[in-house]
């Protein structure tokens, strides 16, 4: 799609984005550690932090502006960590879902607390434009991709679904009567809080100057490049990875799947006698759970 049938074709936009939020069940989306394609909110030594965002337009070519993932993120009692996406982001069977599932119908509650400490956790992935940063006044006025979990999605669905008879729907992805979104991240008892973060009133992105809009259209990330079976592990490397972490070989079964899936928005405190090793002082620079866990990916890639 063209930038300018894309101003043509707004009508028909809000529409598809209600039927994919419906229909979401797969995605995906690569490691961002170390992708300068990504953009996280800044927290300050309280676990604080601010930013404004506009969410933007799906990229020419691509209906929706937004994919969804799933992975799955556990030390194991090697000491080692599983940091890998999860295969049913595509419609795959994955080696560690199959696990979980022998876990939660053994019957035992110790395979159940491990169960959970495995399970699945969601993450989608947009491009945005940063409208302020004051932790990083440098990232203003650019396009990046950004990932969030499912509190912010949630209230992208709130504005564009209204509960409320007073409210107007509105598409937040639209140039022209979207709006800009305040993040506002808050330390509530050691746990990342979005629960503030809010749309601000509806307005022409970039004053509606279509020079400046085409150029921000122009800049934008593919999006269902993270949809690509290529950017995934096999079964065989990832149940090769889970055995090497879990130290033996993981029973599977055809036992029915159980649904465990892990949707915080939340990083919990990090407890040092989880590890093997002194944990280094994580930087607060990170949105969610993922932020923590990008240091320990780093370690399980090498």
């Amino acid at each position: 799609m063209s930038f300018a049938n894309l101003k043509k074709s707004r009508a028909a936009s809000m529409d598809k984005l209600l039927k994919a939020a419906e229909n979401v069940g797969g995605g995906n989306q690569q490691k961002s550690y170390g992708d300068d394609r990504f953009w996280k909110p800044t927290r300050d030594k309280s676990g604080n932090g601010y930013a404004v965002i506009r969410f933007l337009p799906a990229p020419e070519g691509e209906d929706i502006p937004w994919v969804q993932y799933w992975d799955h993120g556990f030390q194991g009692p090697t000491g080692k960590w599983y940091i890998e996406n999860s295969l049913t982001s595509i419609g795959q069977n994955d080696p560690v879902s199959e696990y979980n599932s022998v876990l939660w119908n053994s019957g035992h509650e110790e395979d159940k607390e491990q169960a959970r400490k495995q399970k699945r956790r969601l993450h989608y992935v947009s491009n945005i434009y940063v409208v302020s940063d004051p932790a990083n006044p440098q990232n203003e006025g650019k396009v990046f991709l950004y990932k969030f979990g499912k509190k912010i999605f949630d209230k992208i669905m709130d504005v564009m679904q209204p509960q409320f008879q007073d409210e107007t729907p509105i598409n937040p992805y639209d140039f022209w009567e979207g709006a800009d979104f305040k993040i506002k991240i808050r330390n509530v008892q050691g746990w990342v809080n979005y629960d503030s973060s809010e749309f601000a009133a509806p307005s022409e992105f970039l004053g509606g100057d279509e020079t400046d809009l085409e150029a921000v259209y122009n800049k934008l990330e593919p999006l269902q490049d993270f949809l690509d079976p290529k950017n995934y592990k096999s079964y065989a490397e990832l149940k090769a990875k889970l055995n090497q972490v879990l130290g033996e070989g993981a029973p599977m079964t055809t036992a029915e799947s159980i649904d465990l899936d892990e949707t915080r928005d939340y990083e919990p405190p990090v407890q040092k006698k989880a590890f093997e090793k002194p944990q280094p002082k994580v930087e607060e620079t990170s949105a969610d759970e993922d932020d923590t866990l990008s240091y320990f990916a780093k370690l399980a890639a090498d």
